[in-house]
């Protein structure tokens, strides 16, 4: 899945096909057919979000032009992916509210879970530009945030609080971004799919760093057993049904693959990167470890690991699962 937005032209090219059609620098392309034209955050992958349809053919526009949203025909139905080639553009409307504390300026003065964070005054919200930047120049002082909601526009003036409650922020508001199933040449995938997961094995690996420095919750940093896992598998299951798309369950096997191979290689006994550590011992030592004593570490090293399975197994029990939304994940 890769993050989207909404495109704002910044350049037209005469002759061009948005020439042709009108459009301007500044537009914020909305809808194509009434549906949202979306694009990746990401530059590699542009309009590859667009699955390559006869459905994605373009007959009416939708777009925001300064204050205002405007409706644009096309003469001859041109397919979406072709549009947005022949433009230079931006991504915005990319932060969308997630949540909403309570007592919160947010809250108190009309913004909606859904929302997409258009602009904050005068300044559009972008990837160097972000809402939580535009919100620390203005702590204290009354702000006019612009969202997009439901296709109607929304102005609200608020304050950001320079004290607010542990957790909160500013405005007291949770963000987050659209995603999408992005479509690219099958070798482009493959290696897509390396480099994800090499960055899930980087982020385990940062996880106890970042664990003991207050950067991510007990919560957040829940682990699973064979409970969690089962529902997890369940959940993936249940979602590629649902779509008709084994993106969730390629997913989460690569994950589990990875998450597996990382555990199996901690030096801790039992494990075979405990087994690696005692060869690097007798290696360095020059001499063989005593046997009995390396199988009596291993020994309570796995009665270590089962009383460990349990407690994880009983906290299943009870707090239960972090499910993973693969609806909201794919944009379906």
């Amino acid at each position: 899945p890769a993050s989207v937005s909404y495109p704002q032209v910044t350049n037209v090219a005469p002759d061009s096909l948005a020439a042709q059609l009108g459009l301007l620098p500044g537009d914020v392309l909305l809808e194509a057919n009434g549906e949202a034209t979306l694009v990746s955050v990401d530059p590699s992958l542009r309009y590859q979000v667009w699955q390559p349809t006869e459905a994605n053919a373009a007959t009416t526009l939708t777009v925001r032009r300064g204050d205002s949203t405007v409706e644009i025909s096309v003469p001859q139905q041109r397919m979406v992916p072709e549009l947005l080639e022949s433009i230079n553009y931006r991504p915005v409307l990319e932060t969308r509210i997630l949540g909403l504390a309570e007592n919160s300026p947010a809250l108190d003065n009309g913004l909606e879970v859904g929302d997409l964070v258009y602009k904050i005054n005068d300044t559009i919200v972008t990837y160097d530009r972000t809402l939580v930047d535009l919100v620390d120049e203005s702590l204290d002082q009354p702000l006019v945030l612009t969202a997009y909601r439901h296709g109607e526009w929304v102005e609200l003036t608020m304050t950001p609080r320079s004290d607010p409650p542990p957790g909160e922020g500013a405005l007291g508001v949770q963000i987050g971004a659209d995603t999408r199933l992005a479509y690219m040449p099958f070798l482009k995938s493959l290696w897509q799919g390396v480099v994800s997961t090499g960055q899930y094995i980087m982020l385990v690996v940062q996880l106890p760093i970042m664990f003991i420095a207050g950067q991510v919750s007990p919560s957040e940093a829940q682990l699973s057993g064979p409970i969690g896992i089962a529902k997890l598998v369940g959940g993936a299951a249940q979602a590629t049904i649902d779509t008709g798309l084994w993106f969730p369950i390629w997913r989460l096997s690569a994950v589990l693959s990875a998450a597996l191979a990382i555990t199996n290689m901690l030096p801790f006994p039992a494990l075979d990167g405990g087994r690696l550590l005692f060869i690097l011992i007798e290696t360095l030592r020059g001499r063989r470890i005593n046997p009995e004593r390396e199988g009596l570490v291993h020994m309570v090293g796995f009665m270590l690991l089962l009383g460990l399975m349990f407690y994880i197994t009983v906290q299943d029990l009870r707090t239960g699962t972090i499910a993973i939304d693969w609806h909201a994940l794919l944009g379906q």
